[in-house]
């Protein structure tokens, strides 16, 4: 049985800022776009890519919130009327096996065990691997050419 799942953001923080100007929007950091292809705009919510056309917000998103050296920020896309999605247990989707993808495996305190920079096609591999240390407690995957946070890998039982 798979050890982990990816899990989607809750849109719930999001949703609301849609409804703002884009004035109000850019007085937050924030810049509202229309995907011009596919893929390329990775929305971190249905952990799926935007369709040509769909509305998205680009953000600052705290994404690593934890008392530890790690605490961590950087810029996310988030499309308008998703569903938090949380995939079945094992499953990695196109958003993530068309991307290099950076894993960074944290401890329960938010300090960084092991990380490593591998394809997309790879990444179930390496994610089974770093869950086989039982100190590991979650693992943080973020687009490696980009940087920016993509979605998180929980344990399961």
């Amino acid at each position: 049985m798979p050890s982990y799942q990816l899990v989607g953001l809750q849109p719930d923080e999001f949703e609301p800022l849609f409804l703002l100007t884009d004035a109000d929007l850019k007085a937050r950091g924030i810049t509202r776009h229309k995907a011009d292809s596919f893929p390329g705009y990775p929305c971190r919510i249905s952990l799926e890519d935007a369709r040509e056309g769909e509305e998205l917000l680009l953000l600052p998103f705290e994404h690593h919130r934890t008392e530890s050296p790690y605490r961590a920020a950087g810029p996310i896309y988030v499309r308008r009327g998703q569903s938090a999605r949380s995939l079945p247990p094992g499953e990695v989707p196109p958003y993530v096996t068309r991307r290099v993808i950076s894993l960074r495996a944290y401890d329960e305190d938010g300090l960084m065990l092991e990380a490593d920079v591998v394809p997309g096609t790879s990444v179930a591999d390496r994610l089974e691997a770093m869950f086989a240390s039982d100190l590991v407690a979650y693992v943080h995957l973020h687009n490696a050419k980009q940087g920016c946070y993509s979605c998180l890998a929980r344990r399961v039982a």
